[in-house]
């Protein structure tokens, strides 16, 4: 049986006066039915770029330059915008990180909520509404039926991001897509969406997408993570194998940066350096200026996937070559 999402040899450019820059480099992977992914990264990794590949909403100058998409068997990178319309936002929903880009100001919720199923299904506005009240109920909102008269101001940045999650639920999609749904919200508020969304997808078999800088948030909510660092994953394997066993240095990093992963009265780890700008990737491994542990070839040859054996989880690093047999690496 294939897989619900397949992105392969994904690649993405921006044409801009001094040529074409490649902010996606040959990504690959795959989602199943009520699968959750984790894709990670600091900022300019390109995270947020592949979400938005995904759902063909890559603006200009950006273009798709190679690679297949394919979504319950459809190559989604072939398709006109009227028949993309009729997957994006309805069998593929996407979360952004600040609500009120997705909330318009100047509507109330339901009449957001109405308009948008109405654009989708061929629904009468009694039964939009009553999809609107159940959809606002799951995601734990009181008094629905007051809410739906009200206007996004009118709600904290919280029940704001939870309207925006029950927006995303309307058309019950296969996947959604979630890019760092919780970044302007307080700690407990995080914990408490982040909760929501595990308990929907499990509640709805729905596939997720959760696109993050945060390793511990990632570490509860997904089944499998694949490391982003400069347009390319680095890393991927199943959460508890990359969280417990990470084997390249910037995955490492990243979760010994982990605030949970401190003694009292140390001090909190940061990866020296700052990710590279997309126009001057350095030649070699592009991690291997911040890396502590680079060896004389990690700035001549860029290192490709490699299998961990029985184990399913892949990493791009040359330290890995160098401890093959002490770790039945299969190079």
């Amino acid at each position: 049986m294939g897989h619900l999402l397949e992105v392969k040899d994904l690649e993405v450019k921006f044409a801009l006066r001094f040529g074409d820059l490649t902010a996606i480099n040959r990504v690959n992977f795959t989602l199943d039915k009520g699968e959750r992914l984790g894709i990670v990264g600091e900022s300019g990794a390109g995270k947020s770029v592949t979400g938005f590949a995904i759902i063909n909403l890559i603006s200009k100058p950006g273009y798709i330059s190679n690679g297949n998409i394919v979504f319950d068997g459809t190559e989604l990178s072939q398709l006109s915008n009227e028949e993309m319309r009729n997957i994006r936002g309805n069998r593929i929903s996407m979360i952004f990180q600040d609500p009120m880009m997705t909330l318009n100001p100047v509507l109330s919720i339901g009449t957001q909520m109405t308009e948008s199923l109405m654009t989708h299904m061929d629904i009468s506005r009694k039964q939009a509404e009553e999809t609107a009240l159940e959809k606002l109920k799951k995601v734990y909102i009181s008094s629905p039926e007051k809410r739906l008269k009200q206007y996004p101001h009118e709600f904290s940045g919280g029940m704001r991001q939870r309207i925006v999650i029950a927006i995303a639920l309307l058309t019950n999609p296969a996947i959604i897509i979630a890019d760092e749904p919780t970044t302007a919200l307080d700690v407990t508020i995080q914990a408490e969406i982040m909760e929501l969304l595990l308990e929907l997808c499990k509640s709805e078999n729905m596939g997720l997408i959760l696109i993050t800088h945060d390793l511990g948030v990632v570490s509860q909510v997904t089944q499998k993570i694949a490391v982003m660092y400069a347009g390319k994953i680095v890393e991927s394997g199943s959460t508890s194998e990359i969280v417990n066993n990470p084997r390249h240095p910037y995955t490492k990093g990243l979760i010994k940066a982990l605030p949970g992963v401190l003694k009292p009265g140390e001090r909190l780890y940061q990866i020296p350096g700052t990710m590279p700008n997309l126009t001057s990737i350095p030649p070699g491994c592009a991690f291997h200026p911040r890396c502590e542990f680079r060896l004389d070839i990690c700035d001549k040859k860029e290192p490709g996937l490699m299998n961990i054996k029985d184990k399913h989880q892949q990493a791009a690093c040359h330290l890995l070559n160098k401890e093959c047999s002490k770790n039945n690496i299969i190079v």
